[in-house]
């Protein structure tokens, strides 16, 4: 028997859909019967994205070039939904970007701090708008999910900016959760470990200082820090974590949480077992 589609006739916007967690979860959302809107702003790779899954049925995904840090701009997005499929069940405010490795005592307001802000957190705030009033105004008892990350629960993993608009994100959606629940809508966020998307592996190359670090180099950096052995954290996984949110599997109660795929990374503190294991490599190393 095939699996029953869990977002069947659904329709839903997913912001930072032409690659990475986006591109996984527009694919995973069609699979399961919805009706998806490609927001971003790489046009090329939003076509190509939509032509790899919209298959026969090509009304299934459609691509819209979305900034979502202009306002106009997000609101149009969800007004082309509508106009498209004729309502609006699940806004998945996925766009993102890396801030540099700043101190707080030389962090580049403008460009480190104001724009990283703009897209992770101002971006977020105008979709959960522009989506809930289309949902309220239509009776629509939908999902809102949004990209968090590790980072708004830890701090010091990543530059300053990017963690400081995660942490932002999470409260801005328990708010959101805590005004929406009396229209039946729901607000939650996936705060995914370290995934090998282009723009991790890009940051990331910046960052350990490496010429185009391949995927797997990404993925086996994380994997040495991670607390679950044996699997890499992939972009479907995460895809899965929001299908989920999105679904009606979740509808009842689920709102205003942050669903953390992090094998447990958040919650456990391997510290004094990694300095444990480098002191006695080091020792092991000294006596042989």
């Amino acid at each position: 028997m095939s699996k029953p589609r869990r977002l069947e006739g659904k329709v839903a916007i997913i912001t930072g859909a032409a690659s990475g967690i986006g591109e996984a979860a527009a694919k995973l959302f069609v699979e399961n019967g919805a009706f998806v809107v490609v927001a971003d702003i790489q046009e090329e790779l939003g076509l190509k994205v939509v032509a790899s899954i919209a298959g026969p049925d090509v009304d299934r995904a459609i691509y819209k070039y979305c900034d979502v840090t202009v306002e106009k701009q997000v609101e149009e997005t969800v007004a082309f939904a509508i106009e498209k499929y004729g309502t609006l069940d699940i806004m998945f405010s996925n766009a993102g970007i890396m801030s540099s490795w700043e101190s707080i005592l030389d962090m580049d307001m403008e460009e480190g701090f104001d724009r990283t802000m703009a897209v992770n957190l101002r971006g977020p705030a105008l979709c959960i708008k522009h989506a809930a009033r289309a949902m309220v105004k239509r009776q629509v008892r939908g999902s809102i999910i949004c990209t968090a990350s590790i980072a708004s629960v830890l701090g010091g993993l990543c530059p300053i900016a990017y963690n400081t608009s995660k942490h932002g994100l999470v409260g801005l959606v328990r708010s959101a959760a805590s005004e929406l629940g009396k229209h039946g809508i729901r607000v939650n966020c996936v705060s995914p470990y370290i995934v090998a998307t282009p723009q991790s592996i890009s940051w990331m190359s910046s960052a350990m200082g490496i010429n185009n670090a391949s995927g797997s180099e990404v993925e086996l950096l994380a994997s040495s820090a991670a607390n679950m052995k044996g699997v890499a954290l992939k972009a479907k996984h995460v895809a899965e974590a929001a299908l989920f949110l999105a679904s009606d599997e979740s509808s009842v109660y689920i709102s205003g949480h942050n669903l953390v795929v992090d094998g447990g990374f958040t919650v456990v503190d391997n510290s004094i077992a990694m300095l444990m294991e480098t002191q006695i490599k080091q020792r092991c190393d000294y006596v042989s």
